[in-house]
């Protein structure tokens, strides 16, 4: 199985080209430059293999949560590249392709939102599937499920900004504070929806929206953070 993968969700590019289980990938830190990087980067890794996109077998994508912005990238490139191509299309969380990454069985996956937010998600590995204790949210750090037993392994830029709130609700034996998801965990979670023929038309691929107001007035934004340094002094 061929697959293309891709996520801009944070402010990483990830692109990863996977070919029963051996990847090819291109990372780096785009910032606001995603648009601009991801077509020559995935072009250059086609020619590195000598595929072409009507060769793959589906394209995969970080679905959300994460940037409004970046979520759309990956959407519209996601579809666009389907439609060309007559490939099927699978949206992937980007909270389990970081419990992916983890190599754990126990994972508290948290990225960092802004706004003094954070996207959260808890699973556990059974058999070979992700289970979610707690389903993918967006709360204030101090406001996070709990999770019960030992064990359990954080992963995250949410560690990154926020450790010491978090770790009093959701302890962690273990963190990897500076992650953000990668296409190669994406193609890999993928993988086995493709090969069920679970694989969607372009059209029917859509982003995993959390936030449901993303662009805040002045007057929103001073009470939202007046908001946020009241919970942070309690």
């Amino acid at each position: 199985m061929k697959l293309l993968a891709l996520d801009t969700s944070t402010e990483y590019l990830s692109l990863a080209l996977w070919q029963d289980g051996a990847v090819i990938v291109r990372e780096m830190l785009a910032q606001q430059k995603h648009s601009s990087l991801i077509l020559p980067l995935l072009h250059e890794m086609l020619d590195e293999t000598g595929l072409q996109l009507n060769d793959l077998d589906g394209i995969a994508f970080g679905a959300g949560p994460g940037s409004f912005t970046g979520l759309r990238i990956a959407c519209g490139v996601a579809q666009g590249l389907a439609f060309g191509a007559s490939l099927p299309v699978v949206g992937v969380c980007t909270l389990e392709a970081l419990a992916e990454q983890s190599g754990a069985d126990k994972v508290i996956a948290c990225l960092d939102a802004r706004m003094g937010e954070v996207y959260h998600a808890v699973y556990v590995r059974e058999n070979t599937q992700w289970q979610a204790v707690h389903v993918p949210s967006l709360c204030h750090p101090t406001a996070v499920p709990k999770v019960e037993g030992d064990g359990w392994f954080g992963i995250g830029s949410g560690w990154d900004a926020y450790a010491e709130i978090l770790n009093t609700a959701t302890p962690a034996t273990h963190v990897i504070p500076n992650a953000f998801p990668l296409a190669r965990h994406i193609a890999a979670l993928a993988a086995p929806v493709f090969a069920r023929g679970e694989g969607k038309l372009a059209h029917e691929a859509h982003p995993l929206y959390i936030r449901n107001k993303v662009a805040f007035t002045t007057e929103e934004r001073s009470a939202k953070a007046s908001t946020v340094e009241e919970r942070a002094a309690k």
